[in-house]
């Protein structure tokens, strides 16, 4: 009996410390488990805010060379192609349509039509499109009605988005920054000549670029970036 005794204890003590150390790994494993979703959840937010403080969250591979331009100018006329030369150009002035989801081809044949409705005086140099095509509406040495007091020595761009939150697509984003570098070298500027409606008014326009700064400052680095491409071929 005192050996029966002996030999039941033991395997109750085997049983206990073997309950114990499953215990263990359970416990270490629900660890490690915890500590990998709260690293991957940091990781994320970090992406997340890296996005939305640094820019786009485009790549872009451009260089200043000239794209790709439709030539659809307006007709002449007081409303949106005045026909006036402009005093020399110091400067980039970008904007958006703050239409979403239409078309460069329809920004473009809203201004040409103020001829007609005599809405109001509105137009601008180039209009870049959602899929990246670019419209030209008036010549880069004419003035358009775009940006206030800098109509007469600037070149306009106004730039179309899906959204309401004014975010460019891709292939958006992509052909301003081939446009904008590429008016530069045309007019001896740098990135620091690129400015937003903001700049001059205090508009919200283009809405992105003033909603996030980050968004801004690498939209211009990016010009500097394809400016540089071009001057190393």
């Amino acid at each position: 009996m005192g050996i029966y005794q002996t030999t039941e204890g033991g395997n109750n003590w085997r049983r206990r410390k073997r309950k114990k150390s499953n215990r263990g790994v359970i416990f270490r494993n629900r660890r490690y488990t915890i500590a990998g979703i709260i690293v991957l959840a940091v990781l994320t937010v970090a992406l997340i805010i890296r996005s939305i403080v640094l820019g786009s969250g485009y790549r872009v591979d451009v260089d200043a060379s000239e794209p790709a331009i439709d030539v659809r100018l307006l007709d002449v006329n007081p409303y949106s192609r005045p026909g006036i030369q402009s005093n020399g150009i110091t400067g980039v002035v970008i904007h958006y349509t703050a239409n979403p989801g239409s078309t460069a081809q329809e920004n473009r044949d809203y201004f040409n039509g103020l001829q007609y409705s005599h809405e109001t005086s509105a137009s601008s140099n180039f209009v870049v499109g959602l899929d990246g095509e670019i419209i030209q509406c008036v010549p880069t040495w004419e003035v358009a009605y775009a940006s206030n007091d800098r109509n007469y020595d600037t070149v306009s761009i106004e730039a179309c988005h899906p959204g309401e939150d004014g975010k460019f697509t891709r292939e958006t984003y992509e052909s301003l920054v081939q446009l904008t570098a590429w008016l530069c070298a045309k007019f001896d500027l740098t990135e620091e000549d690129v400015i937003r409606h903001y700049d001059i008014t205090g508009k919200d326009c283009p809405k992105y670029f003033v909603e996030n700064e980050g968004a801004w400052q690498t939209f211009k680095e990016d010009v500097k970036g394809a400016l540089e491409r071009s001057q190393k071929e």
